[in-house]
């Protein structure tokens, strides 16, 4: 766990080392001072409090503001794939499974660890599941897309028991120097097991409908991939981790969220009221907080739009799963839930679910 007052103490002691280093160029105009940050900062502009991440040891030190996590020899389960194993295990625990009924793993990630193979197919071997895994990314809008990967392959009898599996680790490809982004990500993995109606436990969720959307945007990007040897200049430049225009993403992504659930619940006959419950993309509280005005047309109930922005941060494509989780349970049989994520792209993804009895 990771704080905001742990954070800046760190953060500010590097933008005092930072200035002092430059002072000259700063003194002569050809260099911008860093500003420093604050915890009372990062709250107002996110509503985030403290993130977990997997080191913070390297998070804290102002040499190197960023995490400390050693290679694994290529015969040791990756970390992805470790917390992956973490999250499918509870899962299944919860779903009443075993790793052996599983045969389709869809695993995804806004960034994943390697580009091959699979960690989908690492994780399969290290559980014992069956049939076979593929991983995808897709920014913050992965996890709804894994799910309706997941879905189709069960309504079209591919799958009898699919499971999608989230394992966010984007503390090192978050940016911890600079000042309007080093606090959004946060650490996280959860998973979800999928089946047909007719095998879930009494008091499941069922998919009722899938929507996707994209449109072009060059606003949230990360331009981290096996290219970058090949302009060795530019290979440890900023724009190789975590970087967004915020503002213009706000502006941006409000309406077309709004716009993008309504459209998901209006295929249902049914009005934003009739909902009980919005598991929206844990991204920004201010953001969240404004789609889920604009849908009801007044300020959403923390039960009716719960956020886990305080204490997990924004865990990219896990966020709405998480939040599904957590504040789900109390619902009764026949309640309709919407789980709805935006992000770069930009893309969008909803599933209308409603509860069994």
């Amino acid at each position: 766990m990771l704080d905001n007052h742990e954070l800046c103490t760190a953060f500010n002691e590097f933008v005092r080392r930072d200035n002092a280093k430059h002072a000259d160029e700063i003194t002569a105009g050809s260099r911008e001072a860093l500003k420093e940050s604050s915890p009372e900062f990062i709250v107002k502009a996110s509503g985030i409090e403290r993130r977990y991440v997997e080191d913070k040891t390297g998070l804290l030190d102002p040499e190197r503001m960023f995490p400390n996590i050693p290679e694994r020899p290529s015969d040791e389960l990756s970390l992805q794939a470790e917390y992956a194993v973490h999250a499918a295990k509870l899962a299944l625990e919860s779903a009443g499974r075993h790793a052996e009924d599983v045969d389709y793993i869809v695993l995804g990630a806004s960034m994943l660890q390697r580009s091959y193979p699979a960690i989908a197919i690492e994780v399969q071997g290290a559980l014992g599941a069956q049939g076979h895994g593929l991983d995808i990314s897709l920014g913050c809008s992965t996890g709804t897309a894994a799910l309706q990967l997941a879905s189709q392959a069960v309504a079209l009898g591919q799958a009898r028991c699919a499971m999608v599996i989230l394992p966010e680790l984007t503390s090192p490809h978050l940016n911890w120097r600079e000042r309007d982004g080093h606090f959004i990500l946060g650490d996280a993995s959860v998973a979800m097991v999928i089946e047909p109606t007719d095998r879930a436990k009494p008091g499941s969720w069922e998919i009722r409908s899938t929507k996707m959307l994209s449109k072009w945007s060059n606003n949230i990007r990360n331009n981290f991939g096996f290219m970058n040897r090949c302009a060795p200049g530019t290979e440890h430049h900023a724009d190789k981790l975590f970087h967004q225009q915020g503002r213009r993403v706000f502006k941006d992504v409000v309406p077309l969220a709004e716009r993008f659930v309504l459209d998901s619940i209006a295929v249902h006959g049914i009005d934003a009221h009739q909902v009980q419950r919005y598991w929206l993309h844990q991204a920004n509280q201010n953001m969240n907080d404004l789609i889920a005005k604009r849908i009801l047309g007044r300020p959403a109930t923390a039960e009716e739009a719960p956020l886990i922005l305080a204490e997990y941060g924004n865990t990219a494509s896990a966020g709405s799963l998480v939040a599904f989780a957590h504040y789900n349970q109390d619902l009764p049989a026949g309640s309709i839930g919407v789980m709805a994520s935006f992000g770069a792209g930009y893309s969008l993804g909803s599933l209308v679910l409603q509860r069994g009895a």
